[in-house]
């Protein structure tokens, strides 16, 4: 059973997104919260798997309540539920330790499928939000790091393609007929060779090279 808590301070948005995670027989919502200060708190009493935090909240945002538990609760993996207008805020997040992004306008299963991926260790972006945040690159409105991705070999390359993809360690080494340990540095050389602090940034890297796990799905 995957343990969520949701954080945003309209309480129609909490609703619908518990109503969306009550489809899934194997998603929980333990707890909600009205404020960045309410989720911190609700995170370390229940310990959830997942955190899915509204960026702008009041008293304390999601950016800053993603930060305290990354910091503090290291096994909460953190989602960060976004708006159209708010691609400022992303790279702020990917510095304070966010697993994911969503759009709240994406379809109801995105949402499923990436709290599924970072409570399994990977790393999940929609594909709305990929696509915003490869935008901005491209128009120089967002700083991430970026190297050539020329410096990664062929088994790194399929590695970063399923890992844009949201998959685990243990999934990508389950896809790649490999043992998770080996997939572990395959993933520690990808994230070295780019310059990227963390699975997501990675994953930015990926769709802003073009590189998806399509083909990697098709094998």
């Amino acid at each position: 059973m995957v343990e969520v808590v949701v954080a945003d301070d309209e309480a129609m948005v909490r609703a619908g997104v518990r109503a969306i995670l009550a489809r899934d027989p194997k998603i929980d919502v333990v707890a909600e919260a009205c404020d960045g200060y309410q989720a911190v708190a609700a995170v370390r009493t229940h310990r959830p798997a997942v955190a899915l935090l509204d960026i702008q909240m009041p008293g304390l945002d999601g950016i800053s309540a993603a930060s305290l538990i990354h910091r503090e609760l290291p096994g909460t993996a953190v989602i960060m539920l976004t708006t159209f207008g708010e691609d400022e805020f992303i790279a702020r997040a990917l510095r304070e330790g966010a697993d994911g992004f969503l759009l709240k306008a994406d379809d109801p299963k995105e949402l499923l499928a990436g709290v599924h991926a970072v409570a399994a260790g990977g790393a999940y972006l929609s594909p709305r939000v990929a696509a915003r945040v490869v935008a901005g690159l491209r128009d120089g409105r967002t700083a991430i790091p970026q190297q050539s991705l020329k410096l990664l070999t062929d088994r790194e390359n399929e590695v970063l393609a399923l890992l844009a993809h949201g998959l685990s360690n243990g999934e990508i080494a389950a896809r790649l007929r490999l043992v998770e340990g080996t997939v572990k540095a395959h993933v520690s050389a990808v994230l070295a060779k780019l310059g990227v602090r963390n699975r997501v940034e990675a994953a930015i890297a990926a769709h802003t090279a073009g590189l998806t796990a399509d083909d990697q799905k098709q094998r």
